[in-house]
């Protein structure tokens, strides 16, 4: 599949073109759902268009839980047919999808009382697993297991014996969630969508009561465009509501914002070779492996502040620690944790009582002509989420549309990815760099890990990793301007990378390092070096003091002290 490139020239091309011609549909909100919904769109071959007025993933779609999975809880609440259709799209998505970004993950969940609970958890995750391989994509996963409580112990020393009488392992998935939304973002534009993140929806062009298109800003050079489409589909998550609010139109549904914080530690502060999953009075918490580190979430509180910075209170901070604590042998304290991100899930909130019970479910509306709204749902499901709200958006075309061909298409970098992976000793050979970095490369990239690998072979001072920040090379910063979009140093260091939550710095050594790579490639002077990096030192500190706070008012407060680098 020709892969294209989402570097400056590709984004300005695309901005134009979109102003150029009438498309059939034009997606506005570059996260997990708007850019599966161009891709679903390019796909079936029309003409389509995708804006986003931040960077690809910068809301939502990269501060989630990370995980692929059907929602084992969800078998609880008797949703069973959300939990059939997740599965299928775990299975999908390991399988043929984005074998390169999604993998198994193993977990651990601790059993507390003798019998019963054996038999009622057991029961839950036999059932998870036949729906699994019902589903046509679950035979790659291990089934699940009963471990007595010393053989639990020998997979999690780190967890009290008084913790567990015995406990089960089962198998979900996980993946680096704002990777996956650039890949989808460059796989749409591989198939004829253009696509540019940096380009703000200002207001909706109206023909009497249908809407015809948008207005959009480029926030990044001043610009402004009129884009004229058949069909607008609103793929905007939390932000649904003020979007749709452009048309001064009241929706059929709300959306509701619940935040949930994580906090990343070190791999060495949890003794334990598989993921955990804890009942809390409210919800689950996760302990789930991400590389070096571990994941540990999630809240789920109301958050009605500021969106496109969610801030973690000290009070959030101190809910997860002392709920992962309770299980511990030796109990993780503030100065273990390397990151902290806060994320807002779009929940569905009705104005009676049969829309308000939608919660994780996803609804497609079409509240005036010409304008699709899509919202709700999981990560998990973002290509069902797509599908349907193309297939709303097709009844307004009038013509003839092929059928969702999605469930089909390798997202760039899959093609290749098994039989790279097992020459993954001979590429490292030939390139001159480790083993382990081929693998790195491997699963970030998928097959274009020959595109990061030819940037070291033509300088080969771009195989050596950052200062700060071993786990990355030089020639990925490069690449992420290059060729993802990335058009500012937090773009890299906090979706392209995960520097900003992986590093006890988080980030602000290697800015410097990462703003003179990219420079060359925007086209940034020293001022501009100067402006990038000192911003994102301005971020870091604001979200430091926004988690020493106690309550979400003063944590949000403490977050907008820093400004974005292009104001919105």
């Amino acid at each position: 599949m020709r892969t294209t490139t989402l570097g400056p020239e590709e984004r300005a091309q695309a901005l134009a073109r979109m102003a150029e011609q009438e498309l059939d549909i034009l997606v506005v909100g570059g996260g997990v759902v708007g850019t599966g919904t161009a891709l679903d769109a390019a796909t079936r071959g029309l003409t389509t268009g995708l804006v986003e007025a931040r960077d690809w993933a910068s809301g939502t779609s990269s501060r989630s839980s990370k995980l692929i999975h059907g929602g084992l809880r969800y078998l609880e609440m008797l949703d069973f047919a959300l939990v059939r259709e997740a599965l299928k799209e775990r299975g999908l998505l390991l399988e043929r999808l984005a074998p390169h970004l999604v993998r198994p993950v193993p977990f651990l969940y601790p059993l507390q009382h003798k019998g019963w609970e054996r038999l009622y958890a057991g029961s839950g995750v036999a059932l998870y697993d036949a729906m699994s391989v019902s589903s046509g994509h679950g035979r790659g996963l291990p089934t699940h297991r009963h471990l007595t409580r010393k053989h639990a112990l020998r997979i999690a020393p780190a967890l009290r014996k008084d913790a567990l009488v015995g406990a089960l392992q089962y198998y979900d998935a996980q993946v680096d969630d704002a990777r996956l939304v650039v890949t989808l973002a460059r796989t749409a534009a591989s198939y004829g969508a253009h696509v540019a993140n940096g380009a703000k929806v200002t207001g909706f062009l109206r023909e009497g009561e249908r809407v015809v298109g948008a207005r959009v800003q480029d926030v990044e050079s001043g610009g402004e465009y009129e884009i004229r489409a058949r069909q607008v589909v609103n793929a905007t998550g939390v932000w649904t509501d003020d979007t749709q609010a452009l048309i001064a139109e009241r929706g059929q549904f709300h959306v509701r914002a619940s935040k949930g914080i994580h906090l990343v530690v070190p791999k060495d502060r949890i003794n334990s070779t598989s993921g955990l999953i804890l009942r809390t009075e409210k919800s689950v918490l996760f302990v789930i492996p991400w590389g070096r580190h571990w994941i540990v979430g999630t809240t789920d509180t109301d958050w009605d502040l500021d969106k496109a910075h969610p801030a973690a209170s000290s009070a959030d901070i101190d809910y997860l620690l002392e709920h992962v604590n309770s299980v511990l042998t030796t109990p993780l304290t503030r100065d273990d944790v390397q990151g902290v991100y806060a994320g807002l899930r779009p929940l569905l909130a009705g104005e009676s009582d049969a829309t308000s019970k939608l919660s994780r479910e996803h609804v497609v509306a079409h509240p005036v002509p010409g304008l699709v709204v899509v919202a709700g749902g999981k990560y998990t499901t973002y290509r069902v989420m797509a599908k349907d709200a193309v297939d709303e958006a097709v009844h307004g075309l009038d013509r003839k549309v092929a059928a969702c061909t999605t469930e089909l298409v390798p997202l760039a970098g899959a093609e290749g990815y098994p039989a790279l992976w097992n020459a993954r000793a001979r590429i490292a050979a030939r390139a001159g760099v480790h083993v382990a970095r081929v693998e790195h490369l491997l699963n970030r990239y998928g097959s274009l890990a020959e595109d990061v690998l030819a940037l070291i072979e033509k300088t080969p001072a771009l195989g050596a990793p950052l200062a700060a920040a071993d786990d990355y090379l030089r020639a990925e910063v490069v690449y992420a301007a290059q060729s993802e979009g990335a058009r500012h140093l937090e773009d890299v260091l906090t979706r392209r990378t995960r520097i900003s939550i992986e590093t006890f710095d988080r980030g602000t050594l290697s800015a410097r390092e990462a703003a003179e790579l990219m420079a060359p490639v925007l086209g940034w002077d020293e001022g501009q070096i100067d402006r990038e990096v000192a911003y994102y030192e301005k971020r870091v500190e604001a979200e430091r003091e926004s988690q020493r706070q106690p309550d979400d008012q003063t944590a949000d407060a403490a977050r907008l002290g820093a400004p974005d680098i292009v104001p919105l």
